[in-house]
């Protein structure tokens, strides 16, 4: 067993994309908000990213995403890092929403490439320059063509990582060997973001994930993590392999936010599934099917 080198993490290790407790007439449950927050802490995660994709961002609204940000911090204190979604295909915009998140005291944040509009590669650089210019919070660069149509070119991670505050990035492109490659050469921090590969790409050189499993295997994912770090390969694949059953319950439909709120209530960790449109929640029979794959794959 070789001991790694214990690589630069700017955000932590395991942070969970949480999701964002509502009531049933889709008001946001700030209580809950508080209790998941501390349960996920308690349960594997060092981290706590609001307002990204799995919490509903495109829905919520600036005032909330504020309240989110002040309601997490409140509630994991110091312990664990809180980093707040600052997203939009309107780059003034994204740009006021990172200044809010750290007026709200998040300790970084998480930005996807424009979506949408499609952007020249200039453009996307542009677009996070000027997040970076009104903010000095440490960056989380998302790249995830799948969803936004876009994706970051060599070039374009080579001038994202000459800017000083944009120190990560998370990548779902589900191209372990080009991220590799980038890693190597920009220096920046990688995060996996997607669960099913989490172990490949910390074998690629990746820090740790950025994951929304976690809601119901943080300690499974941490415990391989840990096992990388101390150079105990087999163990962390054992420990992948233990989550990868819980992994295709809540990811394998494509709706990881849908489905991660659902098990939040299963759990008895949050009240309600309910979700903003143009979301809906499990029904009754998706959900009790949702409950019966999180028993097999060990999830109690």
């Amino acid at each position: 067993m070789v001991q790694q080198i214990q690589p630069f993490r700017p955000f932590g290790t395991v942070l969970t994309a949480t999701v964002t407790p509502m009531s049933d007439d889709g008001e946001i449950d700030y209580a809950s908000v508080g209790r998941l927050a501390r349960y996920l802490v308690d349960h594997g995660s060092d981290g706590i990213v609001v307002s990204g994709t799995t919490g509903e961002s495109p829905t919520t609204h600036s005032p909330e995403k504020i309240e989110l940000i002040r309601v997490v911090r409140e509630a994991v204190g110091s312990r664990v890092t809180v980093v707040a979604g600052a997203s939009s295909n309107d780059t003034i915009h994204a740009a006021r929403m990172a200044e809010q998140a750290a007026e709200a005291g998040a300790d970084g944040l998480l930005s996807v490439v424009p979506y949408y509009s499609k952007p020249s590669q200039r453009g996307v650089i542009a677009h996070f320059q000027a997040i970076a210019g009104s903010t000095d919070l440490p960056i989380m660069v998302y790249d995830i063509p799948g969803r936004v149509g876009i994706r970051l070119a060599p070039t374009t991670l080579d001038a994202l990582a000459q800017v000083d505050t944009i120190v990560a990035i998370k990548d779902a492109t589900g191209d372990v060997a080009a991220a590799k490659e980038s890693i190597a050469r920009t220096g920046m921090a990688w995060y996996s973001g997607d669960d099913p590969l989490n172990l490949e790409f910390l074998l690629a050189g990746a820090v740790g994930v950025v994951s929304v499993a976690s809601h119901v295997v943080g300690p499974a994912i941490a415990r391989m993590v840990a096992a990388y770090d101390a150079g105990d390969i087999e163990g962390a694949r054992q420990a992948q392999k233990e989550a990868d059953p819980a992994i295709s319950a809540l990811m394998g439909t494509g709706l990881g936010a849908v489905t991660a709120k659902a098990a939040m209530q299963i759990l008895g960790v949050i009240p309600s599934r309910a979700m903003r449109l143009p979301h809906v929640p499990l029904d009754d029979e998706e959900n009790e099917a949702l409950r019966a794959a999180l028993a097999a794959a060990g999830v109690k």
